[in-house]
């Protein structure tokens, strides 16, 4: 993908994959700016429910308009390719400034702050997160936060009992390595995601206690 143009997209580095697809660095030939794009792998196109999920992640992440929460710009499909342009979030991930050594508790403070203040307004909006862990949070030199990747979150809806059947059956959707496997990351997962029943915010609360 590197060196190619998608639309007005010049795809100039890869910042890394997970389970919705490889994420990109890209210059916006048209606005001259740097964004990230999130493509959707070509073999997914065939699988509408893979698809179904990806465009739930647009309009999930366009629903949300907050500082600390990384923005999305708009959804785009190239020749069957379709993939999400969003905001390219500087610094470096929570993951990798772990890595580094432990964090001061002023600059831990600080950061935990953001991240909570990032979830509540999702919350509020009816939207949980639902892969909260350090490689989901670029920090900043100056303590600034900015949380990423809503890929996974899903938007909370009135349930009755006949529905709880299925939104139990959309916790456990494929995602990009093994059918059938729950979403989210084990050692983040709140019980209720890993025995495959409904979450909710607390779910999040959970997440965010491990981090």
């Amino acid at each position: 993908m590197i060196g190619t143009t998608l639309s007005h997209f010049k795809i100039t580095a890869k910042l890394g994959e997970g389970g919705m697809g490889e994420v990109y660095r890209a210059t916006d030939t048209n606005l001259d700016r740097e964004v990230a794009i999130k493509v959707l792998p070509e073999d997914f196109t065939r699988d509408p429910e893979r698809l179904a999920r990806f465009e739930r992640e647009a309009k999930v992440l366009a629903s949300l308009n907050h500082p600390n929460i990384a923005a999305i710009y708009q959804v785009e499909e190239v020749d069957d390719v379709h993939f999400l342009v969003l905001e390219l979030a500087a610094g470096e991930d929570l993951q990798k400034r772990l890595a580094r050594g432990p964090i001061p508790l002023r600059e831990s403070l600080t950061i935990g702050l953001n991240i909570a203040v990032a979830l509540e307004a999702a919350h509020e909006q009816g939207i949980i997160h639902r892969d909260l862990k350090p490689a989901n949070v670029k920090t900043t030199s100056d303590g600034g936060v900015k949380v990423l990747d809503f890929g996974l979150a899903k938007a909370l809806e009135a349930q009755s009992a006949s529905s709880s059947e299925e939104l139990s059956r959309l916790d456990t959707l494929t995602n990009l390595s093994t059918p059938g496997a729950l979403l989210g990351t084990p050692g983040y997962m709140s019980p209720e995601q890993i025995s495959g029943i409904p979450a909710d915010p607390r779910s999040d609360i959970w997440s965010f206690g491990c981090l």
